[in-house]
């Protein structure tokens, strides 16, 4: 039986392409010069280091211009809180989303069934499974679930036909 897989993975090598490409260039350049202004990257969270909210702002708009070069969608930022830490330095922790949420994954779910499509859609962890009788009709799933969930940047695997 046809099926393929709904996923929401970024590729984490080209993320940290991007953190260190913006490490360099904090380093570099000019209105950062004497600041506290930083980048690092842990596991799946980058956390923004500054002297001020202004200067997060910079350096977050500086990671989403290099992550949008190097092809990895800006909506898999998780935006944190802008923290207090010491004195007059903030900090901001960003997480990368990877894996489909329990709750977005029944959104697609319900949006399957509310489209008279003859698939089914099953959750598998952090992945939805679509399976169809015809390939036209898991294309069209596809279609439904790129238009239905706009704010994730969602991927499709493992076609089988």
């Amino acid at each position: 039986m046809p099926s393929f897989d709904t996923v929401l993975e970024a590729d984490l090598v080209e993320v940290k392409n991007a953190v260190d490409q913006v490490a360099r260039e904090v380093g570099t350049r000019f209105d950062f010069k004497g600041t506290s202004a930083a980048i690092e990257l842990k596991d799946k969270d980058i956390t923004l280091y500054g002297d001020a909210d202004f200067q997060l702002t910079q350096v977050e708009d500086v990671l989403r211009s290099k992550l949008a070069k190097r092809g990895v969608d800006v909506r898999f930022l998780d935006m944190g809180k802008v923290e207090k830490i010491g004195g007059d330095k903030v900090k901001q922790v960003v997480k990368v989303k990877n894996g489909i949420s329990t709750e977005d994954g029944k959104k697609i779910q319900q949006a399957i069934k509310g489209s008279k499509l003859k698939v089914q859609g099953a959750i598998q962890g952090d992945a939805v499974r679509v399976t169809g009788a015809k390939r036209d009709d898991l294309q069209a799933a596809m279609a439904l679930i790129r238009s239905e969930m706009k704010d994730l940047p969602l991927s499709f695997n493992n076609f089988r036909d």
